[in-house]
């Protein structure tokens, strides 16, 4: 059977290889290399070995010493060709100059590797990589003069702050085989020749022009979820996913991925899943149903349905249910609302329970073919990498298949038997194990099963029987990717291509199921969506909109490495949104009561306040305004401070929406001194001067509770031993709750439903918490101003 074949990368040593000989050396150097290049190739004995075979035969073939020009060649094919098998093949052509430029070698080299299997069509080979064309000095001239008479009006007036390069490119495209450094000498003398000597203005540096940039936040989001495509999915994002920008492979062409293992089955396989899938883009997102899904899994949503939408692609939402143990109902139900909330929509939902019986069969014929084994090592033994191999490891197929047969019926405890199959991952873990004894009922098949399988032997068959295209995870299962290959190719099916990307993660959180579940039973949090937590759930229920999360995820990126981020950057994607969806109203946290001894009514007036006071077009809404206001305790003062705005002895302010200034008559104070209440007059705003500031106020209004959310913990990683040496349960904020049990708001949020938005003016933005009933509202804070409403 096929064995997984290990790129460079995995093969570099620290320090000088064994081959770092003087003669090794002295060969290096003598193909061009300088000797400090040299000797970092000697570092890499993947590359050195491979480059030494192409040196000496290189040399045989020649019957002397290479020439710089073809050593470079040479190089390149040592340093660039993954299928060593080729090598040979490749170095022939080189040394008898049938290949004698780059161009043709970047040929060559894509030509085997979209050409895996042999026998090598040598005139195909020898026509796709130029074999045999010459170019001429008089068709570089030709083609040189072409381009530079169609930019030439621009030539002149740019002179030598034209982008020479583009002439360059023009004339390699339309001479595909020529030398480069022929073409740029050609182009420099022609342009010499057009233009005449630099000049002093031709120093000096081009003035950089500002180039119109689409920012994120003004994407609007979109109306209608169509096909999976989610509500808020910013065209940069669509943009950063989309095949071209990524490079990653086209259906059906898996080969040309670098490290992509190949077997003589690989390409009927592949025109079989051709067939199928018609060359449709296809991922699957695939997260296990024993805990709530976190910011983390939200840029793996994104990326997963995202860059099968920029594809035109389809994306599957396949529950990895291989661990009854830990999986409870109410998780798959909280994973698919919030795949839905976040504006997508699953081609299907699949679970891994639904191949249990294919599994089965595969991990048999693993047996059969001696690639798997029955092992009754403990846990603790399997535990770490490079260990011993199974004493079980070279048992008998029959006596494997019985044993396996065994373990189904029943016949070992658990921990008594695996079966394991017969491999090492890169990461130096030897065997892992495909198939443990669990005796805990499933949820969706009941009893029928005592083994389970595990992730490494699941995943990539199950990705390979929904064929999908592009296994899309996160950069800790690079390492599973040799078992991945591996296994599919040990059974013949079809091999998907396993991608990673860097995990997302926040600072001030933590999102670890299990260090979730210890916050719950502390009491530090109530449950998952408590809002001050990092899940989805949490989010939702704290106010953050769906398409928020996903401009977030946008402005991350589709990295390779670990991102870890401010929480602000993702206030500040809500605090974009809300900004334009959230509609306004009135709330008072502290209420302090103020009459209004003149008031120009015999009831109440009714104000028409805008739900948008920036765009008005977006309708309004009507309150209560009487002789009774109440207005927050901070914005009054009997002895202000220099600077302050508000209302205090000789300084009226204005009510915001009414058009009417108040004036401080009376303070009204209890037995203990504490002011009770004001008594105020009132006038017509355009009667007099302009107060220095406009106050939110409520009239007539309802009793709400309102909480207020900080972070939960004091430092920024607060699972750091050297940060939080107690341990993350030690680092809780002790202000990250503080419920207002008797704010007023106004009475136009009366009828608002759980989820509902709405930015209270000058307090913040709020969400209706699921808890409010008829009798109560209870708004949460979701993100404050970016003004801070007590230096107003």
């Amino acid at each position: 059977m096929p064995t997984c074949r290990f790129g460079p990368e995995f093969l570099l040593v620290s320090g000088v290889s064994a081959m770092a000989t003087p003669d090794s050396l002295a060969l290096f150097t003598a193909l061009g290399l300088s000797e400090p290049k040299a000797r970092e190739t000697l570092k890499n004995a993947a590359l050195s070995k491979q480059l030494r075979e192409a040196a000496t035969q290189a040399q045989q073939t020649l019957g002397s010493t290479i020439d710089k020009a073809t050593g470079t060649l040479l190089y390149g094919l040592a340093s660039r060709l993954r299928d060593t098998r080729r090598l040979s093949f490749l170095v022939s052509y080189i040394a008898s100059k049938k290949i004698h430029t780059e161009p043709q070698l970047s040929a060559a080299l894509e030509y085997v590797r979209s050409h895996p299997l042999d026998p090598i069509d040598t005139m195909d080979f020898e026509q796709e990589c130029g074999v045999g064309v010459t170019v001429t000095p008089e068709q570089i001239e030709e083609a040189v003069e072409a381009t530079i008479n169609r930019h030439r009006s621009q030539l002149l007036m740019e002179r030598y702050h034209f982008n020479l390069g583009l002439l360059m490119g023009e004339a390699r495209a339309v001479l595909k085989w020529a030398d480069g450094k022929m073409i740029k000498h050609e182009v420099d003398m022609q342009v010499l020749h057009l233009l005449g000597p630099k000049v002093e203005a031709d120093l000096q540096k081009k003035p950089k022009v500002a180039k119109a940039r689409l920012e994120e936040t003004d994407q609007k989001p979109a109306k209608d979820v169509e096909n999976g495509d989610p509500a808020g999915l910013t065209l940069s994002l669509m943009e950063q996913l989309r095949g071209e920008a990524l490079k990653f492979h086209k259906p059906g062409e898996n080969y040309k991925t670098p490290g992509y293992v190949t077997t003589p089955h690989t390409m009927d396989l592949l025109k079989q899943h051709l067939e199928i899938t018609g060359g449709q883009v296809r991922t699957r997102f695939p997260p296990e149903p024993n805990g709530i899904l976190h910011i983390g899994h939200a840029k793996a949503i994104n990326f997963n349905f995202g860059y099968a939408k920029a594809n035109s692609g389809i994306c599957f939402l396949r529950f990895d249910d291989t661990n009854p143990e830990k999986e409870e109902a109410k998780f798959f139900t909280a994973i698919y609302d919030m795949v839905t909330w976040l504006g997508y929509t699953p081609h299907k939902v699949t679970y891994a329970s639904d191949y249990f019986d294919q599994l089965y069969a595969w991990a048999v014929e693993l047996i059969h073919r001696g690639q798997a084994y029955v092992c009754h090592q403990r846990g603790e033994e399997l535990k770490g990498h490079n260990s011993l191999p199974s004493p079980w490891r070279d048992r008998p197929v029959e006596e494997s298949l019985l044993l396996f047969e065994a373990m189904r019926k029943g016949k070992f405890a658990e921990g008594e038997a695996t079966l394991r199959m017969k491999l090492v991952m890169e990461d130096g873990k030897m065997d892992p194990v495909a198939y443990r004894v669990k005796y805990t009922a499933h949820h969706r098949t009941g009893d029928k099963w005592c083994i389970y399988p595990t992730y490494d032997y699941t995943h990539c068959l199950c990705d390979s029987i929904e064929h999908i295209t592009h296994s899309l995870c996160t950069k800790e299962f690079q390492s599973r990717r040799s078992s991945y290959f591996w296994l599919c190719n040990a059974l013949d099916v079809y091999c998907p291509v396993q991608w990673e990307y860097g995990r997302l993660n926040l600072h001030y959180a933590v999102v670890s199921k299990r260090k979730i579940l210890q916050l719950v039973a502390a009491g530090a949090v109530r449950d998952w969506d408590d809002p001050r937590l990092f899940t989805l759930t949490a989010l939702r229920r704290r106010g953050f909109p769906p398409e928020a999360i996903n401009s977030f995820c946008a402005r991350v990126g589709v990295t390779v490495a670990q991102t870890t981020m401010e929480p602000h950057l993702l206030e500040a994607c809500v605090r974009d949104m809300l900004n334009d969806t959230a509609p306004r109203a009135m709330a008072v946290l502290e209420p302090l009561q103020v009459v209004i001894t003149n008031f120009p009514a015999a009831k109440h007036l009714d104000i028409q306040v805008p739900n948008f006071p920036a765009d008005e077009t977006k309708g309004f809404h009507q309150v209560p305004f009487a002789s009774i206001v109440f207005i927050e305790k901070m914005d009054f003062k009997e002895e202000p401070e220099p600077g302050y705005k508000r209302l205090a002895w000789g300084q009226p302010v204005g009510l915001r929406h009414t058009g009417y200034v108040i004036e401080l008559q009376h303070v009204v104070k209890g037995p203990t001194g504490c002011v009770e209440s004001l008594e105020v007059t009132c006038t017509r705003a355009d009667a007099g001067e302009k107060p220095k500031a406009f106050i939110h106020w409520v009239s007539q209004p309802l009793k709400c509770e309102i909480r207020l959310y900080e972070r939960l913990f004091q430092h920024k990683n607060p699972e750091d031993p050297a940060e939080v040496p107690g341990g993350f349960l030690c680092d809780l904020n002790p202000e990250s709750l503080r419920v207002v049990e008797a704010a007023l708001v106004d009475c136009s949020v009366a009828l608002a439903k759980p989820f509902d938005k709405l930015q209270f003016e000058r307090v913040g933005y709020f969400s209706v918490d699921p808890d409010s009933c008829q009798g109560q509202l209870v708004f949460n804070r979701t993100v404050t101003l970016k003004e801070d409403p007590g230096k107003l």
